[in-house]
């Protein structure tokens, strides 16, 4: 059974925020075998993936890591909903350019009306910074890799490109973003609600995306993770 069954299998206990013991308690098993169970340490039989699907609403596809619809409904590009209005840009010849496109696009869409429903005008700016240095950096890097271009393109110099400006502003702009969430904390005012079910309801289309780009990147976080333990 794949590596993503267990961690989905976690994932899904911890958004309705309860204990191995209380989860193991209604599946019928043992607190010690659900967390092998999520660990990987052991596969489950088909009966606890069925309890397991029931238990935590979700379709055995996405338990499995098949789909990344809860329901089980497979989306193709051209199905995923794109927020993007401007008809006349579209990407041809490459079906994961499309996709990828618009998990990030609808990504990005659902999170600046979550900043927006914040109201937080510093958070907003520099969230827009990071992501924008994030894609300086990934467009700067595609536009040098043909000699042919001239790096005069850019106004920050080669030299301190190669040498991690880029990188230093992201982490700055992370600094400065989390900065502006904690002083929207400290003066007790209101967030967004961000449990699955509000934003499942909210963002019924737009939410699919978002959770996308969380089990993706999970999974690459993990497995150099796993990399790094094994000593690979």
């Amino acid at each position: 059974m794949s590596s993503s069954f267990s961690r989905t299998l976690s994932l899904l206990r911890q958004e309705k925020g309860i204990s191995q013991r209380v989860a193991a308690g209604d599946l019928g098993i043992s607190q010690a075998l659900l967390s092998h169970y999520e660990n990987g340490i052991r596969e489950p039989g088909l009966a606890f993936v069925t309890r397991a699907c029931d238990y935590y609403n979700v379709s055995a596809d996405f338990l499995l890591g098949r789909t990344m619809s809860r329901d089980g409904a497979t989306i193709d590009p051209e199905e995923l909903y794109d927020v993007s209005e401007d008809k006349d840009n579209v990407l041809r010849g490459s079906v994961m350019a499309t996709l990828n496109k618009k998990l990030l696009v609808n990504s990005i869409g659902l999170l600046f009306d979550l900043l927006g429903r914040l109201g937080s005008r510093e958070a907003i700016v520099t969230a827009s910074s990071y992501l924008g240095a994030g894609i300086y950096r990934v467009f700067r890097h595609l536009y040098r890799s043909n000699p042919h271009n001239s790096e005069d393109f850019f106004s920050v110099p080669t030299a301190a490109f190669l040498a991690g400006t880029a990188n230093a502003d992201m982490i700055y702009c992370e600094y400065e973003f989390t900065q502006a969430l904690h002083a929207h904390a400290k003066e007790k005012r209101p967030f967004p609600e961000l449990n699955n079910d509000v934003l499942k309801q909210n963002y019924p289309v737009l939410y699919q995306s978002l959770l996308q780009i969380i089990h993706t990147t999970g999974e690459r976080i993990n497995k150099s993770l796993d990399a790094h333990k094994s000593g690979k």
